[in-house]
């Protein structure tokens, strides 16, 4: 069993060296593209991605009960501005037990086109009505935006005095940047409506695309035992043991609160999309600046 696990790692070992510069060509042209993509959609909607009402603004009405989603949405959507409609379903039985529904339209109006449509009184006992200002969205997503900044810039000074040299710090700065970019580039390919919680997500990203980044920096740099592929192999089995464990779970949360949670679905996709982007990011993008580093060095 060691003897297989020896010749594989051999055989991958000579595979890497010869190719690795090659394999950093896929990240860069996923990276391209992302930027090509990304300019192209900030042109054309003039925002970075789409949003939901709780940060455009607008009136968000639950209701109880089965209601057929397809059929309000198509006989309100004249009358109603910018609907849309999700379902919340029972966790076991799969049974529809609300429907909510988002608009821009003021939620008096709002609530009183609904109630002509279902034929009965909307009250406190079968519904819950939210409503945010167009103002309070706006200012409530531009400091989301600041504090994911912030976060990520704070990253950067923390990486660069761990480890003091440009070329790694940079390279750890720009796995993660790029695994950000791809995620929200895919999101926006995907027609996700961001909510206030999906920005959060991002923020959890950013802890999660650093840890192995930096796992394999210090393994690689800071650590001299053994020959440079022996640590990079090292810290290859842990890295990605870390990052297999948590998509592993995260997928898992994501199919159980899909039916009944629309934050938590929204929070675990986008960890999903993002943990995948991290192991294309670190395990070629980041291990192939450092070697190529380590070797000059």
């Amino acid at each position: 069993m060691k003897m297989t696990e020896e010749k594989t790692e051999k055989k991958f070992e000579k595979f890497y060296n010869k190719n690795y510069k090659l394999l950093l060509l896929i990240p860069i042209l996923i990276l391209l593209f992302s930027f090509i993509y990304m300019a192209i959609f900030y042109s054309n909607t003039g925002d970075f991605v789409y949003k939901d009402f709780s940060l455009t603004g607008g009136t968000s009405i639950t209701i109880l009960g089965k209601i057929n989603a397809d059929d309000l949405k198509s006989t309100l959507s004249e009358k109603l501005d910018e609907i849309n409609t999700r379902e919340i379903f029972d966790l076991i039985t799969r049974e529809q037990k609300a429907l909510i529904v988002e608009t821009k339209t003021d939620s008096e109006e709002a609530k009183k086109i609904l109630e002509d449509y279902i034929g009965h009184e909307l009250t406190t006992e079968n519904s819950s009505v939210e409503f945010i200002g167009p103002t309070l969205g706006e200012n409530f997503y531009k400091q989301l935006l600041i504090a994911v900044l912030f976060a990520f810039l704070f990253m950067g000074v923390v990486v660069f005095i761990i480890f003091r040299s440009f070329v790694p710090s940079a390279a750890v700065i720009i796995s993660a940047f790029a695994d950000i970019l791809m995620t929200l580039t895919l999101v926006d390919i995907l027609g996700i409506k961001m909510s206030s919680a999906g920005l959060v997500a991002f923020l959890m990203l950013i802890g999660y695309s650093v840890d192995t980044d930096i796992l394999l920096t210090t393994r690689i740099l800071k650590r001299h035992e053994g020959e440079l592929n022996e640590r990079f192999f090292g810290a290859f089995k842990t890295g990605i043991t870390m990052t297999l464990t948590s998509l592993l779970a995260v997928i898992l949360a994501l199919i159980v609160v899909s039916s009944f949670s629309v934050v938590l679905t929204q929070i675990f996709t986008i960890l999903t999309i993002g943990l995948g982007f991290d192991i294309l990011n670190t395990w070629i993008t980041n291990a192939s600046i450092l070697k190529w580093y380590a070797g000059r060095k």
